[in-house]
């Protein structure tokens, strides 16, 4: 990739937005006729869900700037909130300025969970799994050859012993790399396999066999660091790190940071056709894992009285398998973004994850938060009131003068412009 620093692309139309996205990251035609027209086969999609009536579209953006491990990448977001993909770019155009984001990423570890009850001695029971351990590891591999072919499978048996309104329950963790899918399948069919050896050597009985989606083994890190000048000056690294202790001292105003948060993350795991809602359920439950609900990024001054964020979350995403190799969008995004390994994706959602925060913490620091918000929804309902071309940001304009966006003054308006 050339590098994702390019001036004025908001200015562009969509079709030259397309054709320059398609010029850096070698794009062929048939993916950029995909996700141009949207056009993907009624069929493909009657195969991927029940019930199918018909296609429901979504706002597909790209967010630009990002410099990853010293590496440039255009990142596909797919979303319906005005200001998200612009927040990221502008976020990550101040972070080139210290060297953008850097990144690690742990072993793509995912859990699967066997529910063992009706034992009266549990604490045993435990005892006698775990003595089984590397035979149990043995017949999760079993199961799914190709994985462990490719470098994956099983890597430990844990147990646990928990207290329940139905009694004390046994909990046995298989901890499997599943590479570069997101593993979900596999998981779920080695716990089916090993249920009936444990309750064989327990005497109990299992019931739950599947996957857990608070992968604490498969964590996604990223680190930044926004000079003060390039930003707005030291008040304003005061204001970002004030309104994240406020986060971490009350849940009401976590629960929208980490929603902050999550509008960049899930952007990107919509796109690349990976499981949005596991994601978030894996972050929120990760966020409250102390027992007390608490941000997902932190925020720091260093010796320089520069803002330096950090991001540690569960992020489980594949490139094979599933909706990212069967969706022809999802497949060309993952060409936009040109990575190579579901780690490399994980480590990129994170950053963006990050970027996402500091645009919000800095506007509500700076301006607000309702500014930016109103200047794009303004263009929204100008839109809904029947705007066409440059009368949209006409009719935008005026309502944000007035302070007044509605559907009624923007149709108002527009008679006026159109005379």
């Amino acid at each position: 990739m050339s590098g994702s620093r390019i001036p004025g692309f908001y200015k562009l139309s969509p079709e030259e937005r397309l054709a320059k996205v398609k010029e850096i990251t070698g794009m062929d035609d048939e993916g950029a006729k995909i996700i141009f027209n949207g056009d993907v086969d009624i069929e493909l999609l009657d195969k991927m869900i029940e019930n199918v009536i018909g296609k429901f579209p979504l706002p597909l953006g790209i967010a630009t700037n990002f410099l990853i491990n010293d590496r440039d990448y255009l990142i596909p977001m797919a979303i319906e909130e005005p200001s998200v993909v612009a927040a990221a770019s502008n976020a990550a155009k101040m972070a080139r300025v210290k060297g953008g984001f850097h990144t690690s990423m742990t072993d793509p570890i995912m859990i699967a969970q066997i529910q063992l009850t009706g034992v009266k001695d549990p604490w045993s029971a435990k005892m006698k799994i775990l003595e089984h351990k590397e035979e149990i590891m043995k017949m999760c591999d079993e199961r799914d050859s190709i994985l462990v072919k490719f470098g994956g499978g099983a890597r430990d048996v844990q147990v646990r012993v928990i207290d329940s309104d139905s009694g004390p329950m046994v909990i046995t963790h298989l901890l499997v790399d599943t590479r570069d899918a997101m593993g979900a399948n596999a998981v779920n069919t080695m716990a089916e396999y090993v249920a009936p050896f444990i309750e064989k050597l327990t005497g109990g009985k299992v019931y739950l066999r599947i996957l857990s989606n608070l992968a604490v083994f498969r964590l996604a890190r990223a680190r930044a660091v926004w000079d003060k000048e390039a930003i707005g000056g030291e008040d304003v690294v005061d204001g970002v790190i004030r309104a994240y202790h406020f986060a971490k001292a009350d849940p009401y105003r976590c629960s929208t940071h980490n929603k902050g948060v999550m509008n960049g993350i899930s952007a990107v795991v919509i796109a690349t056709g990976n499981d949005f809602r596991a994601v978030e359920a894996g972050v929120h439950s990760y966020a409250a894992i102390t027992g007390k609900y608490q941000p997902i990024t932190h925020w720091e001054k260093d010796n320089n009285g520069d803002l330096v964020g950090t991001i540690e979350v569960p992020m489980a995403v594949g490139l094979v398998g599933g909706a990212t190799k069967v969706h022809p969008t999802a497949r060309a995004n993952v060409k936009i973004l040109g990575v190579k390994t579901a780690s490399e994706l994980a480590q990129i959602i994170a950053s963006v994850g990050l970027a996402q925060n500091f645009g919000a913490l800095r506007a509500l620091a700076t301006e607000g938060i309702q500014r930016g918000h109103m200047e794009l929804h303004a263009r929204n309902v100008a839109a809904t009131a029947g705007a066409k071309g440059d009368e949209v940001d006409k009719v935008a304009e005026r309502m944000v003068e007035e302070k007044n966006i509605k559907v009624d003054r923007a149709k108002e308006i527009l008679a006026e412009i159109r005379g």
